[in-house]
């Protein structure tokens, strides 16, 4: 190689104007505390993390954005694709009672959300709410800091992660890594789903890639 670099190709495009911006983003399963002392759980695709925090992104009425005002513990749990099925029933479903009236058109209440999704709950080790026992990784959490969005739509909660607990099968072994090669999540792709393709590379900060190649 003579240390040049080729240009990808410039693509064409066009002005379009989506209804959302889900644009492949991972679904988390989020469990908090009703006040009542029952778990609710709820699915998203607003989610990243950085360091040991992590940012959600909360509809304002939502039952997970109340529980998470008064009460800050919650677990996020990351589904693998095989679980896709599972989201889809929880979905349509809300713990707000009555639901709120922008939801009614969509949503329906259900008070046991695990059970009408065909999930389990397991006991958690630093928080309250219950984790999802089929859900490979499983990030205990308390909320940090709540701000609201400029047009009062939306919560961003920051969350930092106090205990993590992952399946065996998707970390490398003896390490504390989850292994990119074996754990896919599901990613929510402009409203549908999706896993993992075949790995196209690393990057330069991995630390698991060196691992792999033992």
């Amino acid at each position: 190689m003579n240390g040049t670099t080729t240009e990808a190709p410039a693509r064409p495009h066009r002005t379009i104007t989506p209804s959302v911006l889900y644009f492949g983003t991972p679904v988390v399963l989020l469990t908090t505390e009703n006040p009542d002392g029952t778990p609710n759980l709820a699915a998203f695709s607003s989610a990243w993390a950085l360091g040991q925090t992590v940012v959600l992104g909360l509809g304002r009425d939502s039952r997970t954005a109340h529980n998470l005002a008064d009460r800050p513990g919650l677990v996020v749990n990351l589904p693998s694709p095989d679980l896709w099925p599972a989201v889809e029933r929880l979905a349509p479903l809300t713990g707000a009672d009555p639901v709120p009236p922008e939801k009614r058109p969509v949503y329906r209440y259900e008070p046991d959300k695990f059970a009408a999704a065909g999930l389990t709950p397991q006991a958690s080790v630093r928080v309250r709410p219950p984790r999802v026992a089929q859900c490979p990784l499983q990030l205990e959490a308390r909320v940090r800091q709540r701000t609201r969005s400029a047009d009062g739509s939306f919560w961003t909660v920051e969350a930092e992660v106090v205990h993590v607990h992952a399946d065996p099968a998707v970390t490398v072994p003896d390490t504390q890594y989850v292994d990119p090669a074996r754990w896919s999540p599901l990613v929510y792709n402009f409203r549908h789903y999706h896993g993992l393709g075949p790995e196209l590379g690393h990057g330069f900060r991995s630390e698991t890639a060196p691992l792999r190649t033992r």
